[in-house]
């Protein structure tokens, strides 16, 4: 897509946020407190509308998706007592949703509304923290299952337009910086209801693939952003830290909106983190700043 010449000082950030588990809703952590913080942040500078890339949503073949569920319901939350969720009023930014859908098909993209999608916790945990007392509407667009990396820093680069809106637009891509389900320590959660119980210390492949997550994303800018998030996947850790690429493909998604040539020397900020079950590492990045 052909670069347009924008003022970077104009730009909303993008945040990168690790989810985590379904704990992260119920429990306090610094990722908690960290999304609180942006949230505030976000309504202070009066942002209008929010539009998320989850890790639990994934269409077929050579399509994508954007949620125009007017009424959507929540999935259930495993381990969280229904009070933390259950009467959150979700809200649903139709007009956007068009929108993105209108940017999408004229990148090349086979766009299209999915008028009957359930929000999922990947994307309503971080809404509930973000935002208590009520998001502003959101949007949620799918990934691709065939998990193509630059594919989806594509889909970013399409919409890194509406970072630039008069009506504040702030992009959320909510995966995973290590997320392997298959390498984690369910025990102290299962047993003790404790998801930061650690009775050993994460493995060496997860210590070190979150660090070479760390330095592609706040060593780089601009399209050397895109290039070093996309290495990612060919490091010989990358399948240790995710056993599938769906948690890793927001990451990608963040990539393309602040990885345009204008983006050169955007600075980017951990701004939390936790470690979860043992082996998972829920880092918290925000890239641009208010």
């Amino acid at each position: 897509m052909p670069s347009t010449t924008h003022s970077l000082s104009a730009a909303t950030p993008v945040h990168f946020f690790s989810h985590g588990s379904t704990m992260m809703l119920g429990e306090e952590s610094r990722s908690a407190t960290y999304w609180k913080k942006c949230g505030d942040e976000a309504l202070e500078n009066g942002v209008k509308h929010i539009i998320m890339m989850g890790a639990h949503w994934a269409t077929v073949n050579d399509e994508i998706e954007v949620a125009m569920n007017p009424r959507p319901a929540k999935n259930p939350v495993a381990y969280v007592h229904p009070s933390k969720y259950v009467d959150y009023k979700l809200n649903p930014d139709l007009p956007m949703g068009e929108r993105c859908i209108k940017l999408l098909n004229g990148s090349g993209f086979k766009a299209k509304a999915n008028s009957t999608f359930d929000w999922i916790h990947d994307t309503y945990l971080i809404l509930i923290r973000m935002f208590p007392q009520g998001s502003p509407p959101t949007t949620i667009i799918s990934m691709n299952a065939r998990y193509d990396p630059h594919y989806h820093i594509r889909v970013g680069s399409a919409l890194r337009p509406l970072r630039f809106e008069a009506e504040k637009v702030l992009f959320i891509g909510t995966g995973g910086a290590v997320h392997n389900l298959y390498r984690n320590n369910w025990g102290q959660m299962l047993l003790y209801h404790d998801n930061f119980g650690m009775e050993s210390p994460p493995e060496a492949p997860m210590l070190d693939f979150r660090q070479e997550f760390e330095d592609a994303i706040t060593k780089n800018s601009g399209p050397a952003l895109r290039r070093s998030m996309a290495m990612l996947m060919k490091l010989p850790n990358y399948r240790d830290a995710h056993a599938t690429d769906d948690h890793f493909m927001s990451a990608l998604f963040v990539a393309g909106l602040a990885g345009d040539k204008e983006d050169e020397g955007t600075k980017v900020v951990l701004g939390a983190e936790d470690w979860e079950l043992r082996n998972m590492c829920n880092s918290q990045y925000t890239l641009g700043s208010w």
